[in-house]
């Protein structure tokens, strides 16, 4: 039986012992981001290039 490695946010890679955990799902894998990251995902995705695939192919968010 294997030991499954924790739920680590993408950007910072600290577990859920240490920050609250949002869980999402794309392109069907799933992934944890903290709350301090977050606005990342929603405003500049394409700064996660390199840790979640196609991100660099993500617009920013339009501000209106």
């Amino acid at each position: 039986m294997s030991e499954q490695t924790p739920p680590r946010c993408l950007v910072c890679e600290q577990d859920s012992r240490r920050v609250p955990l949002i869980q999402f799902v794309y392109q069907d894998g799933t992934y944890w981001i903290c709350p301090q990251h977050l606005p990342i995902l929603i405003h500049r995705p394409a700064q996660l290039a390199g840790k979640l695939p196609g991100a660099e192919n993500l617009g920013e968010a339009e501000h209106h």
